[in-house]
């Protein structure tokens, strides 16, 4: 039997019981129909997990905390993806698979060729929902750090603040570089930060910005792929090569 693995957004350590907050219990007594006694894990973000037992049901429903494990399951390579905010719900597909493959942090950006406006309170109602959407990745996979999505900024203002990384990457199909040749110019990197743009892609000058900028240019294979298929694929890759796949 699957036991049930549940975000905590209270800390865990030193106590012995937790609220859930209603979302949480909700999904745990309506969707799933727990009872009371019920064996799961809990978790909050902050590395490690607890075994637990849900102690009892309601609006807030309440786990009381078993043994800790220090188990983190993330990658040695620490990757970050910046990404063009694309349209509907890929972007929200793009953090639910990024998190899956343990990227560490997802910078979403307003790009040239970005066609989605986000302002006040409506942008600050997306980004609690991209959070929520990691949040649940992470139960459903197994991890116990929840990554970083931070808020969205322009792409200008993004290069501007832009900080070290090992290997700063940004798709590009008009490039022959391939990750073997970056890897004996670099070296084997202990972390990465990928750019891949919005539907359309990163105008030519945000491309040359980017280069100008410590990125290299990626090029995955002889077709075009589209916005939430590229940094699948690259963070996948990027995992096997240097990563835990």
């Amino acid at each position: 039997m699957r036991v049930p693995r549940v975000y905590s957004h209270e800390p865990l350590a030193g106590r012995s019981e937790v609220e859930l907050d209603e979302s949480a219990s909700r999904h745990l007594v309506k969707v799933l129909r727990l009872q009371a006694g019920r064996p799961l894990v809990i978790f909050d973000g902050r590395g490690g997990e607890y075994s637990g037992e849900l102690a009892a049901t309601g609006k807030r429903a309440t786990v009381r905390l078993g043994d800790f494990s220090g188990e983190d399951r993330e990658s040695p390579l620490a990757l970050t993806l910046a990404i063009g905010i694309s349209r509907g719900d890929r972007f929200d597909w793009v953090i639910q698979k990024a998190t899956e493959l343990g990227v560490a942090r997802v910078l979403p950006l307003f790009t040239e060729r970005c066609e989605v406006k986000l302002t006040g309170e409506r942008l600050q109602k997306k980004l609690g929902h991209w959070r929520q959407i990691a949040i649940s990745a992470c139960e459903q996979c197994a991890r116990n750090r929840v990554p970083e999505i931070a808020g969205p900024q322009k792409f200008a203002q993004f290069l501007q603040g832009d900080g070290e990384a090992g290997l700063k990457l940004v798709l590009h199909h008009r490039t022959d570089a391939s990750l073997r040749e970056l890897e004996r110019e670099q070296g084997r990197p202990q972390s990465a930060q990928l750019l891949v743009g919005p539907e359309g892609g990163l105008s030519a000058q945000e491309i040359e910005a980017a280069l100008a900028n410590g990125y290299a240019a990626l090029r995955l294979g002889p077709r075009v792929l589209r916005t939430e298929t590229a940094p699948v694929a690259a963070l996948s890759v990027l995992q096997y090569q240097w990563g835990d796949l």
